[in-house]
């Protein structure tokens, strides 16, 4: 392996939008991501702008951290997976789409690291 740790961009559209905005059922689908993937969270913290409006969330993993930012207006769900070690976000991945059941989505991998790896 020439990288340190695979940085995933999922971007998810067309999301049930009640769903994108309850931070209880995204911290949860976000804790059994992370644990699908291998990784040890240290800490969590998720936050509801109140009314119809989304979530910021993030879950500090011991491996780096998952993030989730939500626009329930859109329909859509930005999420960040970056993970290192012997981790597996391609199974948090899955994990979210189930939880999520969006329309459709766009996946971006960036593979991080100096270059000099």
């Amino acid at each position: 392996m020439n990288w340190l740790g695979l940085h995933v961009l999922l971007e998810c559209n067309d999301v049930d939008p009640e769903l994108l905005a309850d931070p209880a059922r995204l911290e949860d689908a976000m804790r059994r991501a992370a644990t699908a993937a291998g990784a040890h969270i240290l800490s969590g913290n998720f936050h509801h702008f109140g009314g119809h409006q989304g979530v910021t969330g993030v879950l500090l993993l011991q491996e780096s951290h998952l993030s989730i930012h939500t626009w329930p207006e859109f329909r859509y769900a930005a999420i960040d997976i970056f993970m290192c070690g012997d981790c597996q976000p391609e199974s948090a991945v899955e994990v979210l789409v189930d939880a999520l059941d969006p329309g459709s989505i766009r996946q971006h991998v960036v593979k991080r690291g100096p270059s000099s790896r």
